[in-house]
């Protein structure tokens, strides 16, 4: 039994902050990537150009790079952006009334939060790994049914909903089981940024208390935990959507 030296609670907290990042990266991950597979897949040049460059980049920049350039020079950005508009409809009302004293409703300044930071981070990054597996998944689906219902006078929309998503799933799984585990390992990364989930808190209790072994064997068991209730939910699902087939 692991003596934690009463920081249980400190590490369960942070295991619920590491939770919620993690589903909601993978909400805004799934949402990115069937736009980006729908959009390589379009008849249209542009629509494949901006997937193909979003997935390209994404792909090609570790990690932990991103995810400081988004909270450090996105927070720049956001702020240098918000101070030039100000000062244009500063400008802009003074020319018109000098008299006159312009009240400007937005802040001078906007201190970006670590956790929309990360879960936006996260779940642009993994977005272009679903855009790839959610592609595979809609080019293995037979087209042949596609064109029957077309045949049939489906919509694009009710033939995408009944026939081509249900078998998507299926060729998707495999390949989003291991995307949702390691996106579930990357949200590790947030705690370079200062958010309090479960690995910033058990660094926190490791020196206090001068037992890092102990605290980071606690958060590895964790996240073993995560995976293995992960996995076992996975395969549930994988019989689940498979049943038609055996």
């Amino acid at each position: 039994m692991l003596d934690l030296q009463g920081y249980e609670w400190s590490i369960l907290q942070g295991a619920w902050i590491t939770l919620q990042v993690a589903l909601l990266s993978l909400a805004l991950a799934v949402v990115l990537g069937m736009a980006g597979a729908l959009a390589k897949l379009s008849e249209f040049r542009i629509a494949r150009g901006i997937a193909t460059f979003y997935t390209t980049v994404i792909r090609g920049i570790p990690d932990l790079v991103l995810m400081m350039l988004i909270f450090y020079g996105g927070q720049i950005l956001l702020n240098s952006s918000l101070y030039s508009i100000n000062e244009s409809l500063n400008n802009y009302f003074a020319s018109g009334d000098p008299q006159h004293e312009w009240t400007s409703y937005l802040p001078d300044y906007v201190d970006v939060s670590p956790f929309i930071a990360g879960v936006l981070t996260i779940g642009f990054i993994f977005g272009a790994y679903m855009a790839e597996t959610f592609r595979g998944a809609i080019l293995a689906v037979d087209t042949g049914q596609l064109e029957a219902a077309k045949a049939y006078g489906m919509s694009k929309v009710l033939a995408f909903r009944r026939i081509l998503l249900p078998q998507m799933i299926r060729h998707a799984l495999p390949g989003f089981g291991n995307n949702w585990l390691v996106l579930l390992k990357t949200t590790a990364l947030v705690s370079i940024i200062g958010l309090n989930d479960m690995v910033r808190m058990g660094t926190l209790a490791a020196g206090s208390t001068q037992m890092p072994f102990t605290f980071y064997f606690a958060v590895a068991l964790l996240f073993l935990l995560f995976t293995a209730l992960s996995t076992a939910g996975l395969k549930w699902m994988e019989r689940r959507f498979s049943i038609h087939t055996r």
